[in-house]
Protein backbone atom coordinates (compact mmCIF):
# COMPACT_ATOMS: atom_id res chain seq x y z
CA UNK A 1 0.00 0.00 0.00
CA UNK A 2 1.15 3.52 -0.71
CA UNK A 3 1.62 6.20 1.89
CA UNK A 4 -0.79 8.55 0.10
CA UNK A 5 -3.41 8.63 2.87
CA UNK A 6 -4.28 12.26 2.55
CA UNK A 7 -7.29 13.62 4.36
CA UNK A 8 -9.50 15.70 2.13
CA UNK A 9 -12.56 17.45 3.63
CA UNK A 10 -15.81 16.38 1.97
CA UNK A 11 -18.84 18.27 3.22
CA UNK A 12 -18.90 18.01 7.00
CA UNK A 13 -16.90 14.78 7.25
CA UNK A 14 -13.31 13.93 6.51
CA UNK A 15 -12.71 11.04 4.14
CA UNK A 16 -9.35 9.48 3.44
CA UNK A 17 -7.98 8.74 0.04
CA UNK A 18 -7.43 4.98 -0.28
CA UNK A 19 -3.91 3.61 -0.31
CA UNK A 20 -3.85 1.45 -3.44
CA UNK A 21 -1.29 -0.61 -5.29
CA UNK A 22 -2.39 -3.09 -7.90
CA UNK A 23 -0.41 -6.26 -8.58
CA UNK A 24 -2.15 -6.54 -11.95
CA UNK A 25 -4.42 -4.55 -14.22
CA UNK A 26 -7.07 -7.24 -13.75
CA UNK A 27 -7.03 -6.40 -10.04
CA UNK A 28 -7.59 -2.75 -10.96
CA UNK A 29 -10.62 -3.68 -13.08
CA UNK A 30 -12.04 -5.71 -10.17
CA UNK A 31 -11.63 -2.64 -7.94
CA UNK A 32 -13.50 -0.46 -10.44
CA UNK A 33 -16.25 -3.10 -10.67
CA UNK A 34 -16.45 -3.14 -6.86
CA UNK A 35 -16.84 0.64 -6.78
CA UNK A 36 -19.60 0.34 -9.38
CA UNK A 37 -21.40 -2.35 -7.38
CA UNK A 38 -21.14 -0.76 -3.92
CA UNK A 39 -21.18 2.91 -4.78
CA UNK A 40 -18.46 5.30 -3.70
CA UNK A 41 -17.57 8.65 -2.24
CA UNK A 42 -15.37 11.01 -4.22
CA UNK A 43 -12.36 12.40 -2.40
CA UNK A 44 -11.02 14.00 -5.53
CA UNK A 45 -12.30 15.85 -8.53
CA UNK A 46 -13.42 13.01 -10.81
CA UNK A 47 -16.23 10.46 -10.65
CA UNK A 48 -15.89 6.78 -11.57
CA UNK A 49 -16.96 7.35 -15.16
CA UNK A 50 -14.35 10.07 -15.68
CA UNK A 51 -11.58 8.01 -14.07
CA UNK A 52 -12.31 4.83 -16.03
CA UNK A 53 -12.77 6.66 -19.33
CA UNK A 54 -9.49 8.55 -18.86
CA UNK A 55 -7.61 5.38 -17.91
CA UNK A 56 -9.05 3.41 -20.83
CA UNK A 57 -8.17 6.10 -23.37
CA UNK A 58 -4.57 6.23 -22.14
CA UNK A 59 -4.31 2.41 -22.34
CA UNK A 60 -5.62 2.52 -25.93
CA UNK A 61 -3.13 5.14 -27.15
CA UNK A 62 -0.04 2.87 -27.24
CA UNK A 63 -2.02 0.44 -29.41
CA UNK A 64 -4.02 2.83 -31.62
CA UNK A 65 -1.69 5.81 -31.63
CA UNK A 66 -1.42 9.03 -29.67
CA UNK A 67 -3.24 12.14 -30.91
CA UNK A 68 -1.09 15.08 -31.93
CA UNK A 69 -0.83 18.10 -29.70
CA UNK A 70 -1.59 21.49 -31.24
CA UNK A 71 0.89 24.34 -31.03
CA UNK A 72 2.21 25.33 -28.46
CA UNK A 73 1.57 22.08 -26.54
CA UNK A 74 3.49 20.11 -29.16
CA UNK A 75 6.56 22.24 -28.41
CA UNK A 76 6.10 21.78 -24.66
CA UNK A 77 5.76 17.99 -25.12
CA UNK A 78 8.91 17.90 -27.24
CA UNK A 79 10.85 19.91 -24.65
CA UNK A 80 9.64 17.68 -21.80
CA UNK A 81 10.48 14.53 -23.77
CA UNK A 82 14.02 15.75 -24.36
CA UNK A 83 14.63 17.03 -20.82
CA UNK A 84 12.75 15.77 -17.75
CA UNK A 85 10.08 13.29 -18.91
CA UNK A 86 12.23 10.14 -18.87
CA UNK A 87 13.55 10.98 -15.40
CA UNK A 88 10.00 11.51 -14.12
CA UNK A 89 8.94 8.22 -15.67
CA UNK A 90 11.79 6.39 -13.95
CA UNK A 91 10.89 8.05 -10.63
CA UNK A 92 7.25 6.91 -10.94
CA UNK A 93 8.26 3.37 -11.90
CA UNK A 94 10.73 3.15 -9.01
CA UNK A 95 8.43 4.64 -6.34
CA UNK A 96 5.20 3.05 -7.56
CA UNK A 97 3.42 6.36 -6.92
CA UNK A 98 1.85 8.64 -9.50
CA UNK A 99 2.49 12.30 -8.57
CA UNK A 100 -0.63 14.15 -7.52
CA UNK A 101 -1.47 17.20 -9.61
CA UNK A 102 0.22 15.93 -12.79
CA UNK A 103 -1.13 17.87 -15.79
CA UNK A 104 -3.64 15.90 -17.84
CA UNK A 105 -4.59 16.11 -21.50
CA UNK A 106 -8.12 17.53 -21.23
CA UNK A 107 -9.15 15.52 -24.30
CA UNK A 108 -9.04 12.36 -22.15
CA UNK A 109 -11.49 13.59 -19.50
CA UNK A 110 -15.23 13.49 -20.21
CA UNK A 111 -17.74 15.63 -18.37
CA UNK A 112 -18.85 14.49 -14.92
CA UNK A 113 -21.98 12.40 -14.60
CA UNK A 114 -21.30 9.90 -17.38
CA UNK A 115 -22.39 6.28 -17.37
CA UNK A 116 -20.27 4.55 -14.71
CA UNK A 117 -21.12 1.03 -15.93
CA UNK A 118 -20.22 1.89 -19.53
CA UNK A 119 -16.90 3.42 -18.49
CA UNK A 120 -15.97 0.48 -16.23
CA UNK A 121 -16.71 -1.86 -19.16
CA UNK A 122 -14.52 0.29 -21.42
CA UNK A 123 -11.70 0.11 -18.87
CA UNK A 124 -12.05 -3.67 -18.75
CA UNK A 125 -11.89 -3.88 -22.56
CA UNK A 126 -8.85 -1.57 -22.69
CA UNK A 127 -7.04 -3.71 -20.12
CA UNK A 128 -7.83 -6.87 -22.11
CA UNK A 129 -6.56 -5.25 -25.31
CA UNK A 130 -3.36 -4.00 -23.70
CA UNK A 131 -2.58 -7.34 -22.07
CA UNK A 132 -3.37 -9.32 -25.23
CA UNK A 133 -1.48 -7.00 -27.60
CA UNK A 134 1.48 -8.73 -29.22
CA UNK A 135 2.41 -6.23 -31.91
CA UNK A 136 4.57 -3.15 -31.62
CA UNK A 137 3.36 -0.21 -29.55
CA UNK A 138 3.19 3.40 -30.69
CA UNK A 139 5.73 5.75 -29.09
CA UNK A 140 4.51 8.11 -26.38
CA UNK A 141 4.90 11.82 -27.18
CA UNK A 142 6.50 12.27 -23.74
CA UNK A 143 8.34 9.02 -23.03
CA UNK A 144 9.09 7.63 -26.49
CA UNK A 145 8.91 3.89 -27.11
CA UNK A 146 8.04 1.79 -24.06
CA UNK A 147 8.02 -1.99 -23.83
CA UNK A 148 4.94 -3.91 -22.71
CA UNK A 149 6.23 -4.63 -19.20
CA UNK A 150 6.91 -0.94 -18.58
CA UNK A 151 3.55 0.11 -20.05
CA UNK A 152 1.65 -2.35 -17.87
CA UNK A 153 3.50 -1.26 -14.74
CA UNK A 154 2.94 2.42 -15.56
CA UNK A 155 -0.78 1.81 -16.10
CA UNK A 156 -1.06 -0.14 -12.82
CA UNK A 157 0.43 2.85 -10.98
CA UNK A 158 -1.68 5.39 -12.87
CA UNK A 159 -4.88 3.39 -12.33
CA UNK A 160 -4.21 3.05 -8.60
CA UNK A 161 -3.68 6.82 -8.42
CA UNK A 162 -7.06 7.65 -9.93
CA UNK A 163 -9.11 4.95 -8.21
CA UNK A 164 -7.58 5.88 -4.84
CA UNK A 165 -9.72 9.04 -4.88
CA UNK A 166 -12.91 6.93 -4.94
CA UNK A 167 -13.79 5.28 -1.62
CA UNK A 168 -16.28 2.37 -1.60
CA UNK A 169 -19.41 2.98 0.45
CA UNK A 170 -19.73 0.74 3.45
CA UNK A 171 -22.74 -1.62 3.42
Amino acid sequence: MTANNQEIPIGTTTTRRRPLRFASLDEAVRDAEHLLATGYERVGNWDLSQCCHHLAVLMEYPIDGFPRFAFPLNVVAWLLKHTVARGQLNKVLKSGVWPRGTPTDKRTIPSAGGDDAESVARLSEAVERLLAHTGPFKPSPLFGMLDKETLVKLHRIHTAHHLSFLVPRRP
